[in-house]
């Protein structure tokens, strides 16, 4: 597939997980540019060869002419005013975004009228790390990429979605924003919050506590080495499904407190944690196969394909 087939990319945002998509677009051959609010970013950028602006208009204006793909890529505070200035600007892109909520950018998206155009995406994929300087080509390599199937999606602006997340290594699973939101408050912002919590209280028993920490510690609260002001931005945008969450979690740890006090045992913790770590362990994926996009219910057998545990490996 030739660049002109594939459509260019304009990457709104090249801290980790942008400028990684920036890379891994340039590398499998898109014509792919991008924007960085901070000067620093757009130099270490332009530095190692990549075709990145500190000049958002010029940079939107530029992806208008090309009808280049969107992709937003700043944390979800900024996304309300960058989606103010696509709808002045490019208003007739494609657009989708890397953020780690659904429903808050799709309910921004709607806001500026732009949900004609939209898809909405979250790679699953990331590190501890932040800045151009963690960014990685091959970071989505293997990866599970959640892309949008939400009611009125439109087939050319998901099916170029689609196409860059499988270009730059990923699968693709289909979700709605609303499943997508319940689900990683399970998966990735309550681990997010627990490991600040152990962190806390390893570092609360001053330095023989640190001194005796190893693998178990260093591996629970490894997501707690991300930065206070990134780890915000991921996880309180999505702040009614972790509160949920964190009450069943709560709820948990209340059990095993009080079984512990009063027999001397975890009650079903150990049991169920292990059985809930054998399962995802033993996790498996099929291929979505025979569903023609745009056809029929497409969205809909997508929706279910992937609540089943479906993946998209070509399109």
């Amino acid at each position: 597939m030739n660049i002109d087939q594939r459509g260019a990319v304009c990457v709104l945002g090249t801290g980790l997980i942008g400028g990684s998509l920036l890379r891994a677009a340039v590398a499998s051959g898109y014509a792919a540019f991008g924007y960085n609010r901070s000067a620093s970013g757009v130099s270490a950028a332009c530095a190692d060869g990549f075709d990145v602006s500190g000049d958002l208009s010029a940079v939107l204006r530029r992806a208008a002419e090309v009808d280049a793909l969107l992709v937003i890529a700043v944390p979800m505070p900024a996304v309300d005013s960058l989606l103010s200035d696509i709808a002045a600007l490019a208003p007739g892109c494609p657009l989708t975004d890397v953020v780690s909520v659904k429903g808050p950018v799709l309910g921004a998206v709607r806001k500026h009228g732009l949900e004609g155009l939209y898809v909405g995406g979250h790679p699953m994929a990331g590190t501890s790390q932040s800045g151009w300087a963690a960014t990685d080509s091959e970071l989505f390599q293997g990866a599970v990429w959640a892309v949008g199937v939400d009611e009125g999606t439109q087939v050319e602006p998901w099916s170029r979605v689609v196409r860059l997340a499988l270009d730059c290594g990923s699968v693709v699973v289909p979700v709605v924003a609303e499943e997508h939101d319940q689900a990683v408050a399970r998966i990735s912002h309550l681990p997010h919050v627990l490991a600040e919590g152990l962190a806390a209280s390893g570092a609360a028993g001053g330095k023989l506590s640190l001194g005796l920490a190893a693998g178990s510690f260093r591996d629970g609260t490894r997501v707690a080495g991300t930065a206070p002001d990134l780890v915000r931005a991921i996880c309180e945008p999505n702040a009614t499904a972790l509160e949920r969450v964190l009450d069943e979690a709560i709820e948990t740890l209340v059990t095993a407190r009080d079984a512990l006090r009063a027999d001397g045992t975890l009650g079903d913790l150990v049991e169920t944690g292990f059985q809930g770590r054998t399962a995802y362990d033993n996790r498996t994926t099929w291929d979505i196969t025979g569903i023609e996009p745009g056809t029929g219910d497409w969205l809909g057998e997508l929706r279910r394909a992937g609540r089943d545990g479906g993946v998209l490996r070509a399109i």
